[in-house]
This record gives structure tokens, sequence and C-alpha cells, in this order.
């Protein structure tokens, strides 16, 4: 099993070495997701998730390499709209489509839309637990994937930022704090979050972020 010096470089040859190893792995499902959950998602069991007839999506958390041959991965900032999500921090993605072949399709559909990342250029790697998001009533399937090169984003108008995270701060635990937030659905409440390139990102992506450091520490 792979083990990693916590003060050294996730160099990406490393990565791409442990891929057989993220594929092979159990995930950590609940347990990971809850470690960031807002207390507001914890509320809620799987039966209750069901009985809302939550809406389908998809993301995509791509990794690739920078100039240094270090590992990043890709966060975006939302743009600015009336709406539950706006200007948060995500991975790119969004609904699915009954002309997607099914979810899969929909997060290397979206991240094409979103960035400019053409789906065929994509490895992905595995499917990772769904994400249940109360607010918005979406239930999300996260996938996790690769490009063997650095690439050239593209946002569209749904993204505000290009935010490239190196993974060596996601698996620092120093980076792992509680932030008190304010949204329109919630006010003046304290959230476990990831502080990465000084963003602070917490709910569903902080969720799915915490599973992809489970699975490769």
């Amino acid at each position: 099993m792979f083990v990693r010096n916590y003060e050294s470089t996730m160099f990406f040859s490393d990565f791409i070495n442990q891929i057989d190893h993220f594929q092979e792995r159990s995930l950590g499902g609940l347990n990971s997701h809850f470690k960031l959950a807002p207390e507001i998602r914890k509320k809620y069991s799987e039966e209750m998730i069901l009985d809302k007839k939550p809406r389908r999506a998809a993301v995509l958390a791509l990794f690739f390499p920078d100039e240094n041959n270090h590992t990043k991965f890709l966060l975006t900032q939302r743009a600015s709209y009336k709406g539950t999500h706006s200007a948060q921090i995500s991975f790119p993605g969004g609904k699915y489509d009954l002309n997607d072949f099914d979810l899969k399709e929909t997060a290397l559909r979206e991240t094409d839309e979103e960035v400019g990342v053409s789906n065929e250029k994509v490895n992905v790697i595995r499917r990772l637990s769904d994400t249940y998001i109360p607010p918005s009533n979406f239930l999300v399937a996260p996938f996790m994937g690769y490009l063997d090169f650095k690439p050239l984003f593209n946002p569209n108008y749904e993204v505000a930022k290009i935010i490239e995270v190196s993974l060596d701060d996601l698996l620092d635990e120093s980076n792992l704090v509680y932030t008190s937030l304010s949204t329109s659905y919630m006010d003046d409440i304290e959230v476990p979050s990831f502080n990465l390139n000084n963003y602070t990102v917490w709910g569903a992506t902080a969720m799915m972020l915490s599973e992809i450091k489970d699975l490769i520490k």
C-alpha cells in the first residue's frame, strides 16, 4: 500500500502509478463525507433522500500535471447568479440531460462545456460515492479522472474563476478548518471546510474532496 510522506511533493508520475490502487480500494462513503459535512446534511437519511426524489447531476474531479510535474486538480468558482449555489467553489459539472447516455457522460459533457476540456481526452478513473445536496435537492455523482498534460482551460459564462489546486494542499491536514458562513438558507453557521488557494471549500464539494483525500491517503 502506498504511504506518502506529507512533507514531500505528490509528483504526477506518483499519482499515475497509484491509479490501480485508487480503482481497487473501497470508498469511504458517508464516513468520509461526514468529516466535512455541514450539520444540515447529517439530518438526512437515505430513505429521506429517496422520498424527496432528488434531481440527478454529475461532476468531475479532474487531475493533471503542472509545468513541474506536480499533481494539480481543478476547482471552479461559479458565476454570481440568483440561486442557491451562487459564487460557490465547485467541481465542473451539472444536471443530467435526457440525451446523456449515463451520469459519466453528464460529468464529461458539463466539464467540456464549462471549462473547455474535451471529454475524449479525459481518462476516467472511477465513480465516487453519490453526494446529496439538501438546499437544491440534487443527488450528485462525482467522477475522478485525469489528463496526462496540463490543459488550457477555456471557461464559459457559468464559471467566474479557474482554480488549480495542488494535491499536496488537499492532503495537508493544516488546511482543514472551521468557517462561519451565512448563505440564503443558513445564517452564521460554523461548517468544516478546506482552505485551498485562499478559498473556502465547503458543503458537497468538501465532502467529495474528503472522500478523495481518504482514497489517496
